[in-house]
C-alpha cells in the first residue's frame, strides 16, 4: 500500500516534517502550498530532497477557486493553473488537487464547470500531468463527491479525475457507498481523515478538529471500503487539520499517521474479505485476557515505603528472582513486581523519574501474534539481556517511554513466576483483593489520541466517551477504553495545566504515565476493615461529602455511617453502583484504589474525583521536599 501525508498534517517546519514522514515509513507526501512557499529553497531543489529522503511526491495541493467564473476572472483562473503546472514539474510531481470553489463570483452548472476541467485537462496533457478535483463540503456550487464525479464525467477528459476525502464526505453524512459506482481508475487519488462528533459549522469542524482514522467517529473504514470496491490501487493519504497536532511532535504525529493507515485498511479487509486490499497479513487485534503484572521500579528506602505500603494493602511476598533484585508480590489474581536493579531498563526509568511504574504485563491470547501485530503498527520491540534460567518475554516500547510485556498460556510465558522466582510461602490471606480492575495512565491532553489509538489498534478494546473530570485547579479530560467485559480496562487522563493533580504528577515525574492502579473486591467494607487492621491509611474524606450523599440517594443511615468510618466514597447510575476507598498520594503522586462494582456498574465514579482529588491535594507534599 501507498501511504501518503499531507505535510499540513504535522507540525514543524519544512525538513522536520519531511525527517518525521521518512521515519514514520510513508511511501510519500502530499505537498501543502503554504509548506512550500515558506521554505527557502527551489522547487527543483525541495524535489530532490524529498527523493533524498526516499519519499514520493503523491500531491500537490490546494488549487482553489478555479470552475465556474466569468470572462477575466476565469482566464486569470487558467493562467494560475499554467504557473502551478510549472511549478510541479520542477518539484517532479504529476498531480494537482483543485477543490471546489468557493470564490463569491462563480457560477453554478455542471456543464460549465466539465467545460472547464475539460479545457484544464487538454492544458495538463501536454505537459504529462494530471488533474483531481475535489468537492469540499463547504463548496459554493459543489460540495458532494457524487456531483464532483458528474463534472468530472462530463469533462470526459483521461487527465481530469476524482478525489475523494472522506471527512468531506462523511461530515456531511453522505453515503459512502455511493463510492462504489465510480470506476476505480478515475479516482486520482484517496484523502482520509476521521474526526469527533461535533455541531458545528463544516469549515471551522474541518480546519480544527480532524484526526488520525480510529481517532475519531466517523466509519472511515467503511468510506474506504466503498472507495476500495472500485478498483483504486492508488496511494491512500491523510490530510489532517488539528489544533493539537501543531504543537505536538511531528515523529509521533507522524507514527500515528502512519499507524492509523494500517489499521484501517486492516479493518477494510477484515470487514470485507472479497476485496483486494494492498497490504501485508497480520494478526486480527488481539484478545487481551487481563492484567500478568505491573511492575515498579524503585530504590533504598523508596522501595521499602513502596513494599511497604503493599505489606499495608494486603499483597504478600510471593517469591525473590532467581538473579536479579525484584521481588513479587501477590494478592488474588494481582502481581506486584518490585525491581531495584542498578542497571537495565528499570534502573533508568527510577533514575529519571523516581519510584514509577516502568512496566506492565498483559494476558493475551498469543504473545508471538501481539508482537507481530505491534510491529505491523510501527511500535518498536524491546529486549534486554536475558540472564540464566529467565524466559524470553516478547515486549514492545508503549508511548511515554513505558513497556509492554506479553504473556500466554500456550507457549510456557504464564510458567514465569514459577521459572524465575523463589517462592516465599506464606499464609498471609491478604485483605480481599481480587483483581486489577483498571489502570490509570496520565499524560498530556495534546497525546490522549495517540494513547487512544495505540490501544485501539493494537488490542480488541472499544472506546467509551470522553469525560470532564474537575481538579479544583482546572479540568482533565478522561476517556476509558475497555477490552471484553472489562477483562483489561484503561483510563486516559488527558491533562491541560500542571496545576491539576495530574498535571504536576506529570511534571514531577518527568512524564510517567501509570499515576494510580485500581483493584477490585468483592466486599468493600469487609475489606476496609481488614485493611485497618494492617495499618493501612486511607485517604480522608471530608464529613461534608457524606452529608451531601445522603441528601443525593436513598442509603440506609448505616451504610452511609459505614462509609464515612471507612473513608469510603459511593456512586450509582441506572446500572447499578459503585464504591471507592483510595489510599494517600505517594511518590510523585501515585495512589491505589480500591473498588467494588455491583450489579453493571460501567463507569469510574468521576462524579467522585474533584472530592478525592481535593483530599489528595491537601495530603500532597510541598514541591522539593523527598518523596513519601
Amino acid at each position: 500500500m501507498k501511504t501518503s501525508i499531507a505535510t499540513v498534517s504535522i507540525s514543524g517546519n519544512f525538513t522536520e516534517k519531511l525527517d518525521a514522514i521518512a521515519a514514520a515509513g510513508f511511501y510519500g507526501i502530499e505537498i501543502f502550498e503554504q509548506d512550500f512557499l515558506a521554505y527557502d529553497g527551489s522547487p527543483r531543489d525541495v524535489g530532490r530532497m524529498i527523493r533524498d529522503k526516499g519519499l514520493e511526491i503523491t500531491l500537490f495541493q490546494p488549487f482553489r477557486d478555479f470552475e465556474g467564473l466569468p470572462g477575466a476572472l476565469r482566464t486569470k483562473a487558467f493562467d494560475r493553473a499554467e504557473r502551478k503546472f510549472d511549478l510541479m514539474q520542477e518539484l517532479g510531481t504529476d498531480l494537482v488537487l483543485v477543490c471546489s470553489t468557493v470564490h463569491p463570483e462563480s457560477m453554478g452548472g455542471i456543464d460549465r464547470a466539465a467545460d472547464d476541467f475539460a479545457e484544464l485537462g487538454e492544458r495538463a496533457a501536454k505537459r504529462g500531468l494530471r488533474v483531481g478535483y475535489e468537492a469540499l463540503a463547504w463548496g459554493r456550487h459543489v460540495n458532494d463527491h457524487r456531483d464532483a464525479w458528474e463534472i468530472v464525467r462530463r469533462a470526459d477528459h483521461p487527465n481530469i479525475g476524482l478525489i475523494v476525502d472522506s471527512f468531506h464526505t462523511l461530515s456531511r453524512k453522505i453515503d459512502p457507498e455511493t463510492i462504489r459506482r465510480i470506476p476505480g481508475d478515475k479516482i486520482f487519488f484517496v484523502q482520509l481523515a476521521d474526526a469527533p462528533l461535533i455541531d458545528m459549522d463544516l469549515l471551522y469542524w474541518s480546519r480544527h478538529f480532524r484526526n488520525m482514522p480510529g481517532e475519531g467517529d466517523l466509519p472511515v473504514a467503511d468510506f474506504m471500503r466503498a472507495v476500495t470496491a472500485t478498483g483504486y490501487d492508488g496511494p491512500v493519504s491523510l490530510e489532517i487539520f488539528n489544533d493539537q497536532f501543531r504543537g505536538g511532535s511531528p515523529r509521533t504525529i507522524s507514527k500515528d499517521g502512519y499507524r492509523s493507515l494500517i489499521y484501517v485498511m486492516d479493518e477494510v479487509r477484515r470487514k470485507e474479505p472479497a476485496l483486494e486490499v494492498d497490504l501485508e497479513p497480520m494478526p486480527a487485534r488481539i484478545d487481551v485476557q487481563g492484567t500478568a503484572f505491573i511492575e515498579f521500579a524503585s530504590r533504598g528506602d523508596d522501595a521499602d515505603r513502596l513494599e511497604a505500603t503493599l505489606a499495608a494493602l494486603g499483597f504478600r511476598l510471593e517469591g525473590r528472582h532467581i538473579s536479579k533484585e525484584l521481588t513479587l508480590w501477590q494478592q488474588g489474581e494481582v502481581r506486584i513486581v518490585v525491581n531495584r536493579e542498578t542497571k537495565g531498563y528499570a534502573a533508568s526509568a527510577y533514575n529519571v523519574r523516581g519510584t514509577t511504574v516502568c512496566d506492565m504485563g498483559l494476558k493475551v491470547s498469543n504473545a508471538a501474534d501481539t508482537i507481530a501485530r505491534a510491529v505491523a503498527l510501527g511500535a518498536d520491540t524491546f529486549a534486554q539481556p536475558i540472564g540464566p534460567g529467565e524466559l524470553d518475554i516478547p515486549a514492545i516500547r508503549g508511548l511515554g517511554g513505558s513497556l509492554m510485556h506479553f504473556i500466554d498460556e500456550t507457549s510456557g510465558l504464564s510458567d514465569v513466576w514459577q521459572v524465575e522466582f523463589n517462592q516465599a510461602p506464606t499464609e498471609d490471606t491478604g485483605a480481599g483483593v481480587t483483581r486489577v480492575d483498571h489502570i490509570a495512565q496520565t499524560m498530556t491532553y495534546d497525546e490522549m489520541l495517540s494513547w487512544s489509538l495505540f490501544y485501539t489498534s493494537l488490542f480488541e478494546m472499544e472506546k467509551s466517551p470522553m469525560v470532564d473530570v474537575i481538579d479544583p485547579d482546572g479540568l482533565v479530560r478522561s476517556q476509558a477504553l475497555q477490552a471484553g467485559d472489562g477483562d483489561f480496562r484503561i483510563t486516559l487522563n488527558g491533562a491541560e495545566t500542571h496545576r491539576t493533580l495530574a498535571g504536576g504528577f506529570l511534571a514531577e515525574s518527568f512524564g510517567a504515565s501509570v499515576q494510580h492502579i485500581a483493584l477490585s473486591t468483592d466486599d468493600i467494607f469487609a475489606t476496609a476493615a481488614k485493611l485497618s487492621k494492617r495499618g493501612f491509611q486511607p485517604l480522608p474524606i471530608t464529613a461534608n461529602y457524606y452529608d451531601d450523599l445522603a441528601a443525593r440517594f436513598d442509603l440506609e443511615p448505616d451504610m452511609l455511617a459505614r462509609m464515612k468510618g471507612s473513608n469510603i466514597l459511593y456512586d450509582q447510575d441506572a446500572h447499578g453502583e459503585i464504591f471507592q476507598l483510595y489510599s494517600q498520594p505517594f511518590g510523585n503522586g501515585m495512589f491505589f484504589e480500591i473498588l467494588q462494582r455491583r450489579e453493571s456498574y460501567a463507569g469510574y465514579g468521576a462524579p467522585n474525583a474533584p472530592f478525592r482529588i481535593a483530599a489528595q491535594k491537601r495530603l500532597m507534599r510541598p514541591k522539593g521536599m523527598p518523596r513519601f
